[in-house]
C-alpha cells in the first residue's frame, strides 16, 4: 500500500506532482495514522509521526515522491456577521475566552454549529446564521506549522528533535481568572477561582 509520511504545505506543493485528491472536513483534517482513500480511489496509509493539521491546499507526499493535495470539505457552520468591525472584533473576544475554534475573515466569523454559542452573539448584536462552506479556523500562536526550521516546505512530524507539545513553557504568566467556564470544560487550564 502506498504511504503517505510527509506534509507538504500548501505553498510548496508541485502542482505537476499531484496525482489525486482527498477532500476532507475539519475533524478529519487532524489526523497521524489511519488508512485513507482519495478523491479518485487511490488508498494510502497516512503514516505521520504525531498528529498533525491538514490545512486546505497543502499536500500529502507518497514515498514515490507523488502527492495527494488536501481539500477542505464544505460542512455545516455559523456565519457570524455585525454591522461595524469593533463589535466583530469583540465577539471574537468573547470566543476566544471560550476556546472555539473559529475561522476569522473580513467580513465574518465562522463557528462549528453551537445554538448556546449562536444564541451568546445574538446577544451581543450580531447575526448569526447557517451556512455550508469549509471551515479554516485559526490555529492558534504556538501551533505548529511547519515553518520552524522546515522553510514552510515539508513537515517531519515528530521526528526533527523538537516536537512542540503543550507541556513548554513560553515564558510568561498567565492570569486565566478572566474565564467565566468551569474546572470541568476541558480547556486543559487549571482554575482556582
Amino acid at each position: 500500500m502506498n504511504r503517505a509520511a510527509l506534509i507538504v504545505r500548501r505553498l510548496a506543493v508541485k502542482p505537476e506532482l499531484v496525482v489525486d485528491t482527498i477532500t476532507l472536513d475539519h475533524q478529519a483534517r487532524h489526523r497521524r495514522r489511519v488508512t485513507m482513500t482519495a478523491d479518485n480511489g487511490l488508498e494510502f496509509l497516512l503514516d505521520l509521526g504525531a498528529a498533525a493539521i491538514l490545512e486546505d491546499g497543502d499536500a500529502l507526499k507518497l514515498d514515490d515522491g507523488k502527492l495527494i493535495r488536501v481539500v477542505a470539505a464544505p460542512e455545516d457552520l455559523i456565519e457570524i456577521t455585525t454591522e461595524n468591525p469593533l463589535r466583530l472584533m469583540k465577539i471574537a473576544w468573547h470566543l476566544g475566552n471560550r476556546h472555539t475554534p473559529a475561522e476569522i475573515t473580513k467580513e465574518a466569523l465562522y463557528i462549528q454549529p453551537d445554538h448556546v454559542l449562536a444564541d451568546m452573539v445574538r446577544g451581543l448584536g450580531a447575526k448569526a446564521i447557517a451556512v455550508k462552506r469549509p471551515f479554516r479556523p485559526e490555529q492558534g500562536a504556538y501551533h505548529e506549522h511547519g515553518e520552524h526550521g522546515h522553510n514552510g516546505a515539508e513537515v517531519h512530524t515528530g521526528s526533527h528533535g523538537h516536537a512542540h507539545g503543550g507541556a513548554h513553557s513560553h515564558g510568561h504568566d498567565h492570569d486565566h481568572h478572566h474565564h467565566d467556564h468551569g474546572p470541568d470544560c476541558g480547556c486543559g487550564h487549571d482554575h482556582h477561582h
